[in-house]
């Protein structure tokens, strides 16, 4: 199905739903209306119990998102003020991908550069391609990248290489983004879709409860402790403790067969 505009396609296959940047034309490059299809189609899988993960990826073969559509900027990013607008937009969007209580997986099929950074960033986890690239080309245009996204990147990579890759402007390959930990796994070209299909059915397996509860820890351990929402993890990982999942996880243990979880 499409969703509020065909550069943008919502396809729900449960437990997975595909999340598809529609614009290989333009190496999937983000205009304004693809940023607000891409937080609608998100937020609006939410609260859909059908759907165990979420996976965001690029049409075509080339192409993960190569960065925001910058013509665009003249008419809409031209200077600081019209630029806190956009921003807004942009943070919408993540913010509608971290606050997902499915696993959302960047499936990073090509280049992944400026504003695809920041998608696959805020994804939980980001698995590419072999013939992947990565750049963040914010100081060959002189402009600034958001700094939730610059948080983000040090929480994942650590200050030295997101230094590396903010002042250099350089592109990194699949390998060198594996060995500093942007990305979680590397995997052959020609194999990638069949993989990364099955690594999504196999975290659909999961206990959705637990899922979530593990999603807000992680999040939560990269923000200061004085940040924390501590009561809120800890009411997810009791509502764990208290689910009929976790009955139906222990009963098929014992029983030495596959468990059939309900997400209660």
């Amino acid at each position: 199905m499409a969703n509020s505009t065909d550069e943008l396609l919502l396809r729900r296959e449960p437990p997975l739903a595909w999340v598809i940047v529609n614009r290989p034309h333009a190496r999937n490059a983000m205009t304004r209306a693809v940023w607000h299809a891409l937080a609608e189609s998100v937020t609006a899988l939410h609260h859909d119990a059908a759907i165990r993960v979420i996976i965001i990826r690029g049409a075509g073969e080339d192409a993960f998102i190569s960065g925001a559509d910058i013509s665009e900027f003249p008419a809409i990013r031209a200077n600081a003020a019209m630029t806190a607008e956009y921003d807004r937009d942009t943070a919408t969007a993540w913010l509608a991908i971290t606050s997902a209580p499915q696993p959302v997986i960047a499936m990073i099929n090509g280049l992944c550069y400026g504003g695809g950074c920041a998608v696959a960033l805020a994804c939980d986890l980001r698995l590419a391609a072999d013939h992947a690239r990565f750049a963040i080309p914010a100081a060959r245009l002189g402009l600034s990248y958001p700094m939730e996204a610059i948080e983000r990147l040090v929480h994942v990579v650590g200050p030295t290489a997101a230094a590396d890759i903010l002042l250099s402007a350089r592109p990194l390959d699949a390998a060198e983004a594996h060995r500093i930990g942007l990305i979680a796994r590397v995997v052959p070209r020609a194999d990638f879709d069949a993989w990364l299909r099955d690594y999504a059915l196999k975290t659909a397996e999961n206990a959705p409860l637990t899922l979530a509860a593990h999603k807000l820890a992680i999040q939560d351990s990269m923000k200061p402790a004085t940040a924390r929402d501590l009561a809120t993890i800890r009411a997810a990982m009791a509502r764990c403790f208290n689910s009929a999942d976790y009955q139906e996880g222990i009963a098929a243990f014992l029983e030495k067969r596959t468990p059939r979880f309900r997400g209660s």
